[in-house]
This record gives structure tokens, C-alpha cells and sequence, in this order.
């Protein structure tokens, strides 16, 4: 008997037996000539995953909340504007982590959850005053609400606005060009769609964001997160020297050079419409069993996770009994909806059998909590979706 759950939540998720085999692999010093080959490759299919061959990548022992840091602590002087396009619990915290460096922040919000600011919105707020700095939050993990981010890069860039984009639920799943679309930074954390356990905080820089960085006219307020630190670094591994500031993560950077591999062959594009079929297909098995989901409108909900309201009379032990079919499902975070939905993560090495799998657990557990539905409706949907 298969000893544990399939992981469907928005992060960590599963990961391929050949990532887990170079987790558990002999740890090499982290100068060692076959380790600084691999920690160079890395950098360079960073840069082919975030669609960036003119970004700077930035490799760091720390969390996607580390890859925030880095982004504000580096760009951020006391005094600048900031702009942040909020859609739930992760703009807030970008926010909070912008005014810790002196950003005075204005917000730019959804008009409810589930939506996102209008284009409009965001126009006249980078018009109302100077804005330095806008970030906006690809992926919401709270809310499962996905932004458009090429037309709100073209809106800061417009405006003279470094665009910062937190991709922590979006990279490598969700559709991002950032060099076309002219997003100045992209961040992510190795745990989601990346495909690598927790760890590692991605952030590749364009040439506005460096530029800006070496422009600065007062120290970096943040020892770790300082590139001046970093870049030296990431310099040495990419001409393939070793190079030290502190003690690099090496099993981890082994298996996120496992992961990219993995992922460039897989090709971006294919990528991202792999995600998209898999996430239209559990989309169409929830709405087929008469669950609304956070996202407003379909053209706003992400395709790297999904977030269903609760059935009337159903609540969160129906997560125990999904559970208890062999999936783990997430429960809600955005403080306002946080006990009436619960979130499913599809990213990363996802299939079809695990959609199928998901909803069939689903099914069971609202079957164990006495709701009323039609057997096999939504595993029917979902296999008319991926048929299609």
C-alpha cells in the first residue's frame, strides 16, 4: 500500500524522483569544480525559464519572501513612491516589506476579492504622483487571482515605474516573457512551480533594475539581501570560478539545476499551456459540482492553482476527508473569505492522473460530509476538458 498523499497544494508541491535523487546525493563543497559547473549552468537556465537573456539571476538560501526582500531592499531608498497593484494577502505583505525600506506606498486595490484593480486605476495612480517602484503580484496565492501582467508592465514603463513582479505562484506555470513584456524584476521561491524543495529565493534583474541599484545614493538598509554582496558571486559561478559570501545551499542548487533542465526541455510554451489545459480541466470538474470559485471572472483566475468555495452547509473537515481519499488540499488564507474556500495547487509536474485524482478525493469528501451532488460529475467534466 502506497504510503502517502499526493501533495496538491499551492507549494511546497511534488517533485520528480530525479530532483529528490540529487536532494539525497552526497553534499560536494561548495567550490568544487563539478558544483560551480552546475551552480553556472543554473543561472543560465534561469535566465531561459524567466524568458530574461539580459537579466541578471540572483540564487539565495532564503524563501519566496526572501525574493521580496531582495527586490525592495535593493531598489527601495527612503522617500520613493511605490505603487502596489493589490490582489490579497501577498500584496499586502509586499507593501509591508516597502515601507520597512522607507517606500512611501500607495495601494491601487481590487474593487473585491476575487478581481483585480482596474487598468484605469492603476494609470491615474501612476499619474498622481512620482512612482518609483510598482510591484504587482502575478499569482495570488490567497485568492487564486492571476493579474495581466504585460499590460500593467507597459503601464509602469510608460510612467518611468521599475516594474517588480512576485511570481512566486506564476514562474515556470503561468505565462511571464520578462524581457518582451518589460518587467524590470521577477522573483520566485524553488517550491512552486520551479519543482525544487524549499529554499531557494530566484530573483532575475533586467538592466533598468541594475542600473537603478548602482544609481542608489544611500547603502543598502539589509546585509544579506544586499546585492553588492551578492552579485560578485553570481558573476564568479557564471564564468564558472567559485566565489564566496555565504555558504550556497548546494543540494538544493543541484536539484534546482535538475529541475530547469527539466523544464527548458520541456520547452516554455509547452509549459505554459500544460498548465493551462490541467488547470481548465479541474476548473470545469469543481464548477461541475456547483462550486463558485474566488476568482470572479475566468479571464482573472490563475492557472496554477484554483480556489473553490465551499458548497452551502459544507465547511473546512471535508479537507480531513479529502485527505483521507489520499489528497491534501490547502485551506483559505485571505482573511476576509478564510473559512468558506480552500485552494488546490496544480503547477510544476502535475498530470492529468493527478487532476483526476484530486477531483475524485474532492467528490469523497463532500460525499462524506452528507452534501448532495452527482456522483462522477466533476471527474466527468475534467475528462471532457483534457479529451478536448
Amino acid at each position: 500500500m502506497k504510503d502517502r498523499n499526493v501533495l496538491m497544494i499551492p507549494g511546497p508541491i511534488e517533485f520528480t524522483p530525479e530532483v529528490l535523487r540529487a536532494m539525497g546525493m552526497a553534499t560536494t563543497s561548495h567550490v568544487a569544480p563539478e558544483f560551480v559547473e552546475v551552480f553556472g549552468r543554473a543561472l543560465e537556465r534561469l535566465r531561459e525559464v524567466f524568458l530574461c537573456p539580459g537579466g541578471q539571476p540572483f540564487v539565495i538560501a532564503g524563501s519566496g519572501t526572501l525574493a521580496m526582500d531582495l527586490a525592495a531592499a535593493n531598489l527601495v531608498e527612503p522617500g520613493d513612491g511605490a505603487l502596489v497593484v493589490n490582489t490579497g494577502y501577498f500584496s499586502d505583505r509586499f507593501a509591508a516589506i516597502l515601507e520597512r525600506y522607507g517606500a512611501e506606498v500607495a495601494h491601487v486595490r481590487a474593487p473585491a476579492v476575487g478581481d483585480v484593480p482596474p487598468l484605469e486605476e492603476v494609470e491615474a495612480a501612476l499619474k498622481a504622483r512620482p512612482v518609483k517602484l510598482m510591484t504587482v503580484t502575478h499569482v495570488d496565492t490567497s485568492t487564486a487571482v492571476a493579474t495581466d501582467v504585460r499590460a500593467l508592465a507597459a503601464l509602469g514603463r510608460a510612467h518611468g515605474a521599475l516594474v517588480v513582479v512576485d511570481g512566486v505562484c506564476s514562474v515556470a506555470g503561468e505565462e511571464l516573457r520578462q524581457e518582451e513584456w518589460g518587467v524590470d524584476v521577477a522573483l520566485t521561491a524553488s517550491q512552486k512551480a520551479i519543482g525544487v524543495p524549499p529554499g531557494l529565493a530566484l530573483v532575475v534583474a533586467g538592466p533598468r533594475a541594475m542600473d537603478a541599484f548602482r544609481g542608489r545614493r544611500t547603502h543598502v538598509g539589509n546585509y544579506y539581501a544586499d546585492w553588492t554582496n551578492w552579485l560578485p558571486i553570481m558573476e564568479a559561478y557564471a564564468a564558472r570560478k567559485p566565489g564566496y559570501f555565504g555558504t550556497p545551499p548546494v543540494n538544493l542548487i543541484w536539484a534546482l539545476d535538475v529541475s530547469l533542465g527539466q523544464i527548458v526541455a520541456e520547452g516554455m510554451d509547452a509549459r505554459f499551456a500544460r498548465h493551462r489545459k490541467l488547470s481548465a480541466a479541474l476548473k470545469a470538474g469543481v464548477e461541475a459540482l456547483g462550486m463558485r470559485q474566488v476568482p470572479v471572472r475566468a479571464d482573472v483566475a490563475a492557472a496554477t492553482l484554483t480556489a473553490p468555495y465551499y458548497p452551502d452547509g459544507v465547511g473546512a473537515s471535508m479537507l480531513g476527508y479529502v485527505e483521507e481519499a489520499g489528497v491534501i488540499v490547502a485551506g483559505g488564507l485571505h482573511p476576509e473569505i478564510k473559512f468558506r474556500y480552500f485552494r488546490i495547487g496544480h503547477m510544476g509536474a502535475v498530470a492529468a492522473s493527478d487532476i483526476l485524482a484530486t477531483l475524485g478525493a474532492i467528490e469523497y469528501g463532500l460525499a462524506r460530509t452528507g452534501h448532495a451532488f452527482e456522483p462522477g460529475a466533476g471527474l466527468a467534466a475534467a475528462q471532457t476538458a483534457l479529451l478536448a
